[in-house]
């Protein structure tokens, strides 16, 4: 019979050893040493009467009974998490919150909601990619990010919360020489035939990539073949210029040296930008990135879907959605 008092620093080992399938990475995510980690499993182990993974000198994995535990530990540290939260004083420490890219939407959200709570500390980061975000968010290293979460695997989508913030339209990065440039705006058949940049193998991005290749299929418009992973502004202007591809964005995407951007219509294609947090999650940066987002969207109109516009179904019913 297992214990019904067993120390959820126990299961929160179990859990980033699950996880991560390496001891190595997960003594590294809870800040401890390797042997203390496995000297936790084993105790686990111990109590539970049950062998939680199978470990060779090459990978880890799951048994079925770590399997089987797996939704357990986290419904329990979930709980935990969330009595925490509402004893302590979650203002004091700083929530971090990744905006993908500077002088966009998400940034305006951040912007707006240290006005609202002036006392917390909202941290900026500078990623790529909310595939890569939500692990980030669900192994306890980010707190709140943006983007197409409809785009996520489900089982990770089960454990986030989510608020609709825009109907993002799209637009292309074009080269300053590119025949389309001079345009005011393309119409998505002028790019039939054009190879176009939209992050494909760039494992951090994967939910744009999908989105675009729906696009991109119905318009008869190339997916540009994966190029090296550029981390910074500098190193993707650098790659980009290298490749010469005009490259997919939103409209707010700041112009890089030598291009233009330019919006996307006939039909209006549209990216379907969310805000992302933990289940759970209680502090009071969160609540004022929630009420910025809501007060931006209202008075810019940022939910209002353009008459006509392109998106794929299950992003606009999840654009529906309210956490």
């Amino acid at each position: 019979m297992p214990p019904s008092d067993t120390d959820p620093r126990l299961l929160r080992a179990f859990l980033a050893v699950a996880e991560e399938l390496h001891f190595t990475r997960a003594a590294a995510r809870l800040y401890v040493a390797q042997q203390a980690l496995s000297r936790d499993i084993r105790r686990l182990e111990r109590e539970l009467g049950a062998e939680l993974f199978a470990r060779t000198t090459r990978q880890v994995s799951l048994t079925p009974d770590g399997q089987r535990l797996l939704p357990h530990a986290r419904r329990v540290l979930d709980a935990h998490d969330a009595l925490a939260a509402a004893f302590g004083d979650p203002a004091a420490r700083p929530l971090l919150v990744d905006l993908n890219t500077d002088g966009m939407t998400a940034a305006r959200v951040l912007a707006r909601a240290r006005e609202l709570a002036p006392a917390c500390e909202l941290m900026a980061r500078f990623e790529s990619g909310l595939s890569w975000a939500a692990d980030e968010i669900l192994a306890g290293r980010l707190d709140v990010s943006f983007g197409r979460a409809a785009g996520l695997d489900p089982s990770v989508l089960s454990r986030l919360s989510v608020q609709p913030v825009r109907f993002e339209p799209m637009a292309v990065l074009l080269p300053g020489d590119h025949p389309l440039a001079g345009q005011e705006a393309v119409a998505l058949g002028e790019l039939a035939g054009e190879v176009v940049y939209a992050g494909a193998g760039n494992a951090r991005t994967r939910e744009w990539t999908d989105l675009a290749t729906l696009l991109f299929d119905a318009w008869s418009i190339v997916l540009a073949p994966p190029v090296p992973l550029a981390v910074g502004a500098a190193e993707f202007q650098r790659v980009m210029a290298k490749s010469g591809n005009p490259v997919l964005a939103v409209v707010d995407f700041p112009p890089m040296p030598g291009t233009v951007v330019r919006p996307l219509f006939r039909p209006v294609p549209l990216s379907p930008l969310m805000m992302v947090w933990r289940n759970g999650l209680i502090h009071p940066g969160v609540s004022a990135l929630r009420a910025a987002a809501a007060q931006l969207a209202a008075s810019e109109g940022w939910m209002e879907r353009p008459s006509g516009s392109w998106l794929p179904e299950i992003d606009a019913s999840l654009m529906c959605h309210l956490s």
